[in-house]
């Protein structure tokens, strides 16, 4: 049947010479994988520009249930960023939640609110000028929610680590290495009880905003034991690294 709908692409994969599958994420379909024509004339419709990671499209595709790559009839960017793709430190956080979702997103079924909570974050990434270097934490945190992690930060007047088997906040330090030290789990609880427009409130040295990227992302792959090696963390840490 003929489609439309929205995506968010995650990846994609060069197929011979005028063709890309494009992992992307859908708010009627899920995450699916689409077959795209790359022609190379400047009246193109398809261009590989459309197809980068985390840009926002609209997309009439030929769908079918029992096809494992669908195939694409109109695909255009929608929204256009403003700023995301020309900025080195929101481009870099870019790569790095997209290789995140690619690794966590499967389901191939609707989900319109985990649909939305990513594309309005990136839209607000997009326009942000406070707090841009704190996003990617905040969108851990939170994609942690729709994904069934999320952290308990709450604590009954103890200081305490947070103990990453336990997705909870702990009154001692764990006896295994997966957990966060007494000050970044501070940050943490402050990161959870804020709202995405008052990221510049949170005060973080480079040194607790790598440390923290890093223990999320540990966090992420002992949910996930397929995550693997995030490859775009060391991109993030060489720019937030003095």
């Amino acid at each position: 049947m003929l489609a439309a709908t929205e995506g968010i692409i995650l990846q994609s994969i060069k197929y011979g010479e005028n063709s890309v599958i494009v992992n992307m994420y859908t708010r009627e379909f899920g995450r699916q994988a689409y077959f795209v024509n790359i022609t190379r004339g400047k009246k193109s419709k398809n261009k590989t520009g459309i197809l980068q990671p985390l840009f926002l499209v609209s997309l009439v595709t030929y769908q079918k249930d029992s096809r494992e790559v669908q195939r694409i009839k109109e695909i255009k960017n929608q929204p256009v960023y403003q700023n995301l793709p020309f900025d080195v430190t929101k481009s870099a956080q870019a790569l790095f939640i997209a290789e995140i979702l690619t690794k966590t997103l499967r389901e191939q079924e609707s989900a319109p609110e985990l649909f939305l909570f990513i594309q309005n974050s990136l839209l607000f990434l997009d326009l942000a000028e406070k707090g841009v270097a704190n996003f990617h934490l905040w969108f851990l945190f939170r994609l942690t929610e729709y994904l069934g992690f999320l952290p308990n930060t709450e604590k009954t007047g103890f200081e305490g680590w947070f103990d990453m088997r336990k997705g909870a906040v702990t009154p001692h330090e764990p006896p295994h290495p997966f957990f966060f030290h007494k000050e970044a789990t501070e940050k943490l609880c402050e990161l959870s009880s804020l709202k995405i427009q008052d990221l510049g409130l949170l005060k973080l040295s480079r040194e607790m905003r790598a440390y923290l990227t890093s223990k999320l992302t540990e966090y992420y792959q002992l949910h996930f034991e397929s995550l693997g090696e995030i490859r775009s963390l060391s991109v993030l840490h060489e720019i937030f690294t003095p």
